[in-house]
């Protein structure tokens, strides 16, 4: 019992000067801009679905409210949800069709509403504030899926470098850097590159990206990720076009097989 008041002690005095601060400067909503209360979503009750308690000081509650995570039942291959709640988890007709060079695709939440527009305010207008919570909704997708040691590398899809010197940053790397160091786990930033630069596939349609993308990465030091198991880490998976290239790529060049995280899956 001692032991546990011992834990508790210094941990009180944090909670009741945050609590202060967060009166005196209310925390501002990174998604929506919205200044908000922050006793009233500290109370120790979850929302959105179980999302992490950890974006509380970074979201209001609007916004967490509107963050969908991806749950079963979903496609086994990429990770779709179906639009039906009954069900067990099965392949989707696209990944029965289709060829995935991946073994298992996964993501944290649908992309829409309040994950679609943090994922367009880090990208699109370089709000880096965003970097810390979303990188924690990645290490969580990964620790729900995935076990620590049963992958080898962690890979984010490159940019190409014209890309790259326009953004300034690769979204991908952001998601995974912080806590992939944490965790000890090995990150390969490296040995696959982004060699064309590529029309954004937002505009094109499924044929027409699977095109674009097509010969656009190659590997460097192939011998890096020979026998190698991979986590091929990306903002959205869309339409699987462009890990799907990744991971052909990548198994091509020796790795024992690619997985997908992804922090957000069109539906």
């Amino acid at each position: 019992m001692s032991c546990d008041k011992h834990n508790y002690i210094p941990a009180f005095p944090q909670r009741l000067s945050r609590t202060f601060l967060n009166i005196i400067f209310p925390p501002r909503c990174l998604i929506c801009s919205a200044y908000y209360d922050f006793r009233q979503v500290s109370n120790g009750k979850r929302t959105s679905d179980s999302l992490s308690d950890f974006t509380i000081q970074y979201f209001c509650e609007t916004c967490r409210k509107d963050i969908i995570r991806t749950a079963s039942p979903f496609c086994t291959k990429c990770g779709f949800p179906f639009v039906s709640r009954e069900g067990e988890n099965h392949t989707c007709s696209e990944c029965l069709l289709e060829k995935r060079y991946f073994r298992m695709a996964r993501s944290f939440g649908v992309y829409q509403g309040a994950l679609m527009e943090a994922i367009h305010h880090l990208k699109y207008k370089k709000k880096t504030s965003l970097c810390r919570p979303l990188s924690g909704l990645a290490r969580e997708t990964f620790f729900q899926f995935w076990d620590m040691s049963t992958i080898d590398l962690l890979v984010p899809v490159p940019l190409h470098v014209k890309r790259l010197r326009e953004r300034g940053f690769n979204q991908a790397h952001l998601l995974i850097r912080r806590w992939a160091k944490q965790e000890g786990i090995t990150l390969d930033c490296l040995t696959l590159s982004r060699n064309r630069h590529t029309k954004p596939q937002t505009t094109l349609s499924r044929a027409e990206r699977r095109k674009n993308i097509k010969g656009a990465f190659s590997l460097r030091h192939s011998e890096k990720i020979k026998g190698q198991k991979i986590l091929l880490v990306d903002d959205v998976y869309t339409t699987g076009a462009t890990v799907n290239e990744c991971a052909r790529v990548l198994k091509k060049g020796g790795a024992e097989f690619v997985d997908i995280l992804t922090l957000a899956r069109a539906v």
